[in-house]
């Protein structure tokens, strides 16, 4: 079966053309869709579905993960990527919860977003090979760890792998693109939930240390 259909999901103008350029030079399809906000997206695509379409996260209105998960309880054959520059975890472990079959940052060149099109349409998953091995990490860290840590949210866990690592709270603010009193709620959290004062003691207590 032939892809026939391609939309793209970009708020970033250049981006998207550029994308769209890519598509149309490499590929032999029909249609080829260009929105620039999830709701937008959403409205159009639950209408008139698409084979594949590539999803960036952070949009006006509608995020892409959430347009993801709402179209694809409403076309689950139709496969989706996202396609963003932001690699932390939670993003990624959301994004597949939602039902996307790839997750690529935008630094990948145009012959593999072309490549990736593919593969999910063919029945694959795709990943940029940065993001592999995030995924990679979490499970081995979740290996390691114990109930403790399971019973934290998955935010709380990515801020406790960090905090594991050595990092500061303005570093771990930077990784993850949050606020650095976005980090310490977190970490407040953590110590309430796990009955420790301390960093030591919380990564004694789920079994870092």
């Amino acid at each position: 079966m032939k892809i026939s259909s391609i939309a793209i999901v970009e708020d970033d103008k250049k981006i998207s053309e550029y994308i769209a350029h890519e598509i149309n030079q490499a590929m032999n399809i029909d249609t080829l869709l260009v929105f620039n906000k999830g709701d937008e997206a959403l409205y159009q695509l639950s209408a008139s579905p698409v084979n594949v379409a590539l999803f960036d996260i952070e949009l006006p209105g509608l995020n892409g993960i959430e347009c993801i998960k709402k179209l694809k309880m409403i076309h689950p054959r139709m496969e989706m990527i996202v396609l963003t520059a932001y690699d932390n975890s939670e993003n990624v472990f959301e994004a597949i919860r939602a039902g996307a079959s790839g997750y690529l940052l935008k630094s990948i060149s145009p012959a593999k977003i072309i490549e990736a099109i593919y593969d999910v349409f063919g029945g694959g998953s795709v990943m940029s090979s940065q993001i592999a091995r995030k995924v990679m990490e979490a499970f081995a860290v979740k290996e390691n760890t114990n109930e403790y840590f399971q019973d934290l949210s998955r935010r709380e866990q990515e801020i406790l792998e960090q905090l594991s690592k050595g990092f500061r709270y303005k570093e771990i603010a930077e990784k993850l693109f949050i606020s650095i009193e976005t980090v310490r709620t977190h970490v407040r959290n953590i110590y309430e939930k796990l009955h420790v004062n301390s960093r030591v003691e919380a990564l004694r207590k789920t079994g870092f240390l």
